[in-house]
């Protein structure tokens, strides 16, 4: 082999070698987590009374509809709640709390109460910021009443736009990851 047919297959090498990596490939720093589970404990102050919300889609968006299981609380209670999240499509299934957690500054969960339902939920978390969560919240329940409450998890909110620190969705912008209505009764 001659000193010309070496040097043509080391530039050939290069070209191959530099042509498999494209500058142009979207680069996704964090790929969306799929959550089929989404479950509510409310555990009564006092221990007396727990609650368990649940909603469930296990073949994920679309397909069979998913099974929401709403609540009965106790009226004039006070509840100390906590969300978990799940992948049940992995097997085992997969904690997606766990990375919530981790990436706390880039989510925020919402809670909307409406159409009677006589409840209100405080944040009982934050992130390094300061800034609330809602992995761990508190309800408080007053008269006896029905309705529903929502609650939305949003990923890269705007924590420091007017109003989103007290809960308020109207500003907060980002990404809704997932967002659950549940029925409840206050008896």
């Amino acid at each position: 082999m001659n000193l010309k047919t070496v040097f043509a297959s080391l530039v050939a090498l290069a070209l191959v070698a530099g042509g498999c990596k494209k500058k142009d490939d979207p680069v996704i720093p964090n790929e969306e987590e799929l959550i089929t589970t989404f479950i509510y404990t409310l555990i009564s102050h006092d221990h007396t009374d727990t609650v368990e919300m649940r909603f469930q889609d296990l073949d994920g968006e679309g397909g069979i509809a998913p099974i929401i299981i709403g609540g009965t609380l106790k009226a004039g209670t006070m509840y100390n709640c906590d969300i978990e999240l799940l992948n049940e499509q992995a097997n085992p299934a997969k904690d997606i709390t766990k990375e919530v957690q981790a990436e706390a500054e880039e989510h925020q969960f919402f809670f909307a109460v409406a159409n009677g339902l006589d409840a209100a939920v405080s944040y009982d978390d934050a992130d390094q910021d300061s800034n609330p969560i809602g992995l761990k919240s508190v309800l408080n329940t007053n008269a006896i009443s029905s309705g529903e409450l929502t609650i939305t998890l949003r990923h890269e909110p705007d924590k420091f736009a007017q109003g989103v620190a007290n809960g308020d969705i109207t500003n907060a912008g980002g990404e809704t990851d997932i967002e659950v209505t549940f029925d409840v009764d206050i008896i």
